[in-house]
Formats: structure tokens, C-alpha cells, sequence
């Protein structure tokens, strides 16, 4: 007892950081802003289950959907830098939303810490199979031959499948009727249908459709083909090289967690992403491991937000 007492006595005297326990000490909790069940959360749940073992702490997914992401983030953001509250957030919640909302109770560079890219994923531009086009360019010179005639689809309005089609548009001149949908599903029922011509997509979603030539794929939106579509040009080999979009997730913390601790869950995040069976799961679920460094990933948001305010702006969309 006087040994344990003198101890605590030399704790309370010492620096805190000689005394701190390592980190972690507990659970982390991993916040995700979308229901269970969607792309956000399979990824979260995967890296969670192997962060267990990792970072020897349970890492616990919480869901806190709404918003498109606004109340996971800002949990998040308004959350103790000390490492034990992290997100899962993704290219609407910290790079879209921003331009899109007028009044956001958080910024993205400013109450955040990257900690690491975690994935991308691939669209694909899809088209009727009666659209009398097999290339992305020719998709572009019947727009442009037939101003206001062809209907595009979303998954809603403000979404990346909505403003990946206006970053098209404003790029090429282009004016494509935008039908919003609440969710892809309805909107590929319509695209099948013909009541639509033309989408842009996550590729696992609209795959097993182009698959059955139901749909045509005219162009994948990256500088590298796609293993689930081999077959299909990016948009780089189509002429459009400036046309490059991805959907993609990543982990951030709350502004002011200590380097030493974004620096140890970015290491054992890429020790994750290097794990050949992690790999194979995210590719099977058309994502492509995007492991990287904090300034990295810093960085990757900046570009991310410019590009998107841009087309936030063209598009005139906005969002209450």
C-alpha cells in the first residue's frame, strides 16, 4: 500500500505525459453517419473488427445517421481530442456537404484531423442500350446536338451521382435535365425502363445490370480501368481526362488529438490496408485501398473541396 500510495504521489508530481497510460487505454468508437448495411459502414465494420486486434481496445462502429452525414461529423468534430472518438467519412460529409449546406455547425479543415484515406470507389457512366451511343465522346456530341433532350438520374439532389453528372456538364457545356430519386435503385429501375438516358454511378451498384445488357457502360471516371469492368475505358483513354471522380472514404479525428496518436492509428490502419484478405474484401465491394499519410490525406480533402465547391456553384443546387 505505501509502495502503490508513494506511487501516485510521484504521478501527480510528474509530467502527466510519464504517467498516462498508453493509447489506447479503452474503446475507440468509430463513428459512421449512414445506416448499417450501406458501403460507409461494411468498410467501417471491416476495419473495426481488424483495429481490434491491432490496437488490442475494442473498436466499436456507432451509427448516426442523418443528414447526409452532418450529425456523425459533428459529433465527431465537437467530440475530446484524445484519439477515442474517430469517423468514417466520406466524399459527400467532408467534401460536399460543405459547399452544399449554407450553415454547417462544423469545417472540415478546421475541426478535423486527417488520419488516413481508407478507400475509393469507381463510377461508371451508363447510358440506355436504345441511347444511340457506345463512347463517352459520343455521348457528348448527342447532348450537345440535342440541348435539353436527354434526362439524367441521381440518388438525390447534392449527392456525388448528381454532381458527378454537373462537373460533366460544366466541363463540356452541356444541359442534361437532372430527375432526382431517393436512392439508385429507383432510378435504375427508370434508367431500364428508358425513361432516363444517362447516370453516373458507383460501379457495384448498376454491375450486375450492365452485366445483363440492360445498361451500357460507356466510361469508367479514373486515370485506370476497372477489374469488375476490364472491357470499359476510363475516362482519361476517352479524351476526358480532366473528368476524373470518385466516391471514397476516410478516418478523421477531432482538431487538436496528438500527433502520436494520429500517427500510430495511421500506421495500424495501413498495416490494415496491407493485409492481402482486407484487400481482396474491398475489392470485391468495387473499392480500391487508398492507404497514405495524414498530410496526405490533409491535402486530399483540400483538393476535394475546392474541386467540389466549384461544381456545387455551377450546379445551383443547396440544401437546407
Amino acid at each position: 500500500m505505501k509502495l502503490v500510495t508513494l506511487c501516485a504521489a510521484a504521478c501527480a508530481l510528474a509530467p502527466t505525459a510519464l504517467c498516462a497510460q498508453p493509447y489506447p487505454a479503452k474503446p475507440v468508437r468509430l463513428i459512421v453517419g449512414f445506416p448499417a448495411g450501406g458501403g460507409v459502414d461494411v468498410i467501417a465494420r471491416q476495419l473495426a473488427q481488424e483495429l481490434t486486434k491491432s490496437l488490442g481496445q475494442t473498436v466499436v462502429v456507432d451509427n448516426r445517421p442523418g443528414a447526409a452525414g452532418n450529425i456523425a461529423a459533428e459529433l465527431t468534430a465537437k467530440s475530446p481530442p484524445d484519439g477515442y472518438t474517430l469517423m468514417v467519412g466520406n466524399v459527400g460529409a467532408l467534401t460536399i456537404n460543405p459547399s452544399l449546406y449554407p450553415k454547417l455547425p462544423f469545417d472540415t479543415l478546421r475541426d478535423f484531423a486527417p488520419v488516413s484515406l481508407l478507400a475509393t470507389v469507381m463510377l461508371v457512366v451508363i447510358v440506355h442500350p436504345s441511347l444511340p451511343v457506345k463512347t463517352l465522346r459520343e455521348l457528348v456530341a448527342l447532348a450537345k446536338h440535342r440541348p435539353g433532350q436527354l434526362n439524367y438520374g441521381s440518388a438525390g439532389s447534392g449527392g456525388i451521382t448528381h454532381l458527378a453528372v454537373e462537373l460533366l456538364k460544366s466541363q463540356n457545356g452541356l444541359a442534361l435535365v437532372h430527375v432526382p430519386y431517393k436512392g439508385s435503385a429507383p432510378a435504375f429501375t427508370d434508367l431500364v425502363g428508358g425513361q432516363l438516358q444517362v447516370m453516373i454511378d458507383a460501379i457495384p451498384a448498376p454491375l450486375p445490370l450492365i452485366q445483363a445488357g440492360r445498361l451500357r457502360a460507356l466510361a469508367v471516371t479514373a486515370t485506370v480501368r476497372s477489374p469488375a469492368l476490364p472491357a470499359v475505358p476510363t475516362t482519361t483513354e476517352a479524351g476526358f481526362p480532366r473528368f476524373v471522380v470518385s466516391g471514397w472514404q476516410g478516418v478523421v479525428a477531432s482538431a487538436g488529438t496528438p500527433a502520436a496518436i494520429v500517427t500510430r492509428l495511421n500506421t495500424e490502419i495501413g498495416r490494415v490496408l496491407a493485409q492481402p484478405e482486407f484487400r481482396d474484401k474491398l475489392v470485391a465491394q468495387g473499392s480500391d485501398p487508398a492507404p497514405g499519410t495524414p498530410e496526405q490525406f490533409g491535402a486530399f480533402l483540400q483538393s476535394e473541396l475546392t474541386k467540389w465547391a466549384a461544381v456545387v456553384k455551377a450546379s445551383g443546387a443547396r440544401l437546407e
